[in-house]
């Protein structure tokens, strides 16, 4: 930015040494920039004053014009509050301070036309308002357009810090001289080809619109221009990824596939997993590194096409790995893979942290000699005392519960880079993919196999726990299997919440006919694979547990699966819960039980539970929700967002404008990369071409804005 923006926030009027280190404490307001880039969370009309009497439920906040008829001091100590009567001259409504009372009781009169402003909130049937804004009357002045509202925590309001002070503090830095002095933070080539609005011009709507339009091109600037950066950085990585870092050749397809592919393969594969292999073997031939992000929705068939990719390895003279996130998972794609792997005479091995000392040394011998083809393991596998004789293909499924730096172990095992395939059943949305996997090239398994049945999905409420119970029952006498999810394992008396505590005994109480086993994540490894291994061989017929099922777990005879308390579960999670089921040729149901008492918005989410099995739409709708930080995994994605104005699920349409624009500066100025060479390149006939002064901005604001970003791009 410029010298302005980075003046100290003390030496701006209004601020000084005391407020600067509040505003640095709580709000990290340094400078300048840092108080204009703070943009208002919601702006209010301030054109429209409202009468009491037009009140009524949720209201945002508004403005009143009238008088205090009588202040009134009520309690004692720290419970002491002001109250003044507010009248409109109609109806009269409370005005509530709690702190600073003795500054309050003294600062307003009665007999005075004052302007309130602030949220109404309904107390005991009358209205009131608690530390409003307040100012005098000034008919010469009449309050008028759009007023930003900024978010103020709790310890500068108690303070007295009002809803105005950063308003103030904004205004001061736009009338300041040297404001002019900020330089624009976009080539012009940009801002004129999209008709975006100027940075200065859009900072002042940002802050003080003249009216809604302007206020919607100046966030749409904004969103742009911190979508554009986000883009231009990870596409440059990923071009330059595909430059330098080599990775090993796989030029044949032999034996072991063909082989597999034609006498062994237990069913036909589906188009969408042809198609991905096909993806698959353009990279590993390429001579560049694979680093390919593998979506495909519970039951699509990941595992099929990651053993498929292990025997492109293994036709090539190299070794793969499989890592999972838990004990659990890795041992069912050990049984699954190592099954498969037999058929054609490849060794597999299985590394957790609960495999015994001396087979531990046995796999650590067989992979250094090869002997060992495929190993299949947990956090294990990046042990510094696990070697290979030549890894050539790393496998990761369920990435996002490994951290960023655990993943990047896993290269460290090869002087060359193995192939990456990481695999996810977490179904991610578009807009997100783009960005947090940006650097990924993606692949989607959009198919189910051939013969699987829908799951139907109910909601239902404690009055129907009978009819509930008796579909399980039902199933239970057909020969099939069921599972009951609890969101606790212990009791909690602060939380309305069933745990498998209490509901443990219950199950079996009810369902005594039937064998019930139980799995948490507070269980030991051996005590929880025990009592999965009485589920999966059919002993126990449900399986009372924790969300610790919701990936990995494939017992095909389970047919139904009920949730307690669903309404504390995101959409995403149900999905994966509810994918335990249907793995079979038969029917299968998930009922989500819930509180009837549940708000509209947490029924509505349930809803779409009910009305759609399709991963990406629920994904979707969970990300617009809840919104992309608290999607699983993308904290762990290497990748800061810190987007202060735009949104990841609903700016879909500026997230493919900037790649697109991102993609186009890049076909033009390779030399943004820092190994490219600039003749080396074929320039796009729609590449965007930038002069002297443009190319410098660039480099000025990638360099400003992720100076402290690794380049996390080669290890995803």
């Amino acid at each position: 930015m410029t010298q302005f923006l980075d003046t100290d926030i003390k030496f701006l009027k209004g601020v000084g040494e005391a407020r600067s280190k509040v505003l640095m404490t709580e709000l990290e307001i340094c400078t300048f920039g840092d108080l204009l880039f703070t943009f208002p969370f919601r702006h209010v009309d301030r054109s429209r004053f409202y009468k009491i009497s037009d009140l009524q439920g949720e209201m945002p906040v508004v403005q009143i014009l009238g008088r205090f008829i009588s202040f009134q001091t009520e309690g004692e100590g720290v419970r002491t509050r002001l109250k003044g009567l507010f009248s409109d001259g109609r109806r009269l409504m409370e005005i509530v301070w709690f702190s600073k009372i003795n500054y309050f009781k003294d600062a307003y009169r009665p007999g005075v036309d004052y302007v309130v402003f602030g949220k109404p909130t309904s107390y005991r049937g009358e209205w009131q308002m608690s530390h409003p804004e307040i100012s005098v009357y000034d008919p010469m002045k009449p309050p008028s357009g759009f007023n930003g509202i900024y978010s103020l925590p709790d310890k500068m309001r108690k303070k007295g810090y009002g809803p105005r002070f950063l308003s103030d503090l904004v205004r001061n830095v736009i009338n300041h001289p040297r404001f002019g002095e900020i330089q624009e933070t976009l080539p012009r080539e940009i801002v004129s080809a999209y008709r975006l609005m100027p940075l200065k011009e859009a900072l002042v709507n940002m802050h003080f619109p003249k009216n809604p339009e302007s206020l919607q091109k100046a966030r749409e600037r904004m969103k742009f221009e911190e979508l554009f950066y986000l883009e231009l950085h990870i596409l440059r990585y990923s071009r330059e990824r595909g430059r330098k870092i080599r990775g090993f050749v796989f030029p044949r397809i032999g034996t072991y596939f063909n082989g597999f592919y034609k006498e062994c393969i237990p069913f036909e594969l589906t188009g969408a997993q042809k198609r991905v292999l096909k993806e698959i073997r353009e990279d590993m031939r390429s001579g560049r590194q694979m680093n390919r992000l593998l979506q495909g929705d519970v039951g699509s068939g990941k595992t099929m096409v990651a053993f498929m990719t292990m025997l492109m390895a293994a036709d090539n003279g190299f070794q793969s790995a499989l890592m999972a996130p838990t004990e659990i998972l890795a041992s069912q794609h050990y049984d699954t893979i190592g099954k498969w792997a037999a058929q054609i005479g490849l060794k597999t091995a299985l590394l957790t942290g609960s495999t015994r000392a001396k087979e531990r040394r046995e796999i650590h011998e067989g992979l250094v000699s090869g002997e060992i083809d495929i190993i299949v393991g947990t956090h294990a596998l990046i042990e510094e005392t696990v070697q290979f004789s030549n890894l050539g293909l790393a496998v990761i499924d369920e990435q996002h519960r490994f951290g960023v730096a655990q993943r990047a172990r896993m290269w460290k095992k090869s002087e060359v880079a193995p192939h990456v395939l990481v695999m996810t059943a977490t179904p991610i949305p578009r807009t997100l993919a783009m960005t947090v996997y940006g650097d990924l090239d993606v692949s989607v398994i959009d198919e189910l196999p051939p013969g699987r049945k829908p799951v139907q999905t109910y909601l239902k409420f404690d009055s129907n726990r009978t009819e509930v119970y008796r579909l399980i029952y039902n199933e239970l006498r057909a020969g099939r299997q069921a599972y009951i999810v609890y969101p606790l394992v212990h009791e909690n008396p602060k939380l309305e919440l069933k745990s498998i505590e209490a509901g443990l005994e219950r199950v079996r109480s009810i369902f005594k006919d039937f064998e019930v086993c139980c799995v948490h994540g507070q269980m030991k490894p051996a005590a929880k694979d025990a009592q999965m291994e009485r589920f999966v061989s059919g002993e126990a017929k449900i399986l009372v547990a924790t969300t610790v099922i919701e990936v990995g777990v494939n017992v095909p005879n389970a047919s139904v699966m009920l949730i307690e308390n669903a309404e504390r579960f995101g959409l995403s999670q149900l999905h994966q819960l509810r994918g335990r089921v249907g793995r079979g040729a038969d029917h299968s149901y998930c009922v989500l039980m819930s509180h009837v008492k549940i708000s509209g918005d947490t029924r509505k989410r349930l809803g779409i539970m009910t009305d759609t099995s399709d991963g990406f739409l629920i994904s979707e709708a969970d990300m617009k929700m809840r919104g992309p930080g608290d999607m699983e995994g993308t904290q762990q994605s290497g990748i800061a967002f810190n987007l202060k104005v735009a949104n990841l699920a609903t700016d879909g349409q500026i997230v493919s404008l900037a790649r697109n624009v991102a993609d186009k500066v890049l076909d033009a100025h390779p030399e943004l990369m820092e190994t490219a060479q600039a003749e080396a390149v074929e320039k796009s006939p729609d590449s965007m071409r930038l002069d002297r002064d443009s190319m410098e901005i660039l480099r000025r604001e990638l360099k400003v804005r992720f100076a402290k970003n690794y380049d996390w791009s080669r290890i995803s």
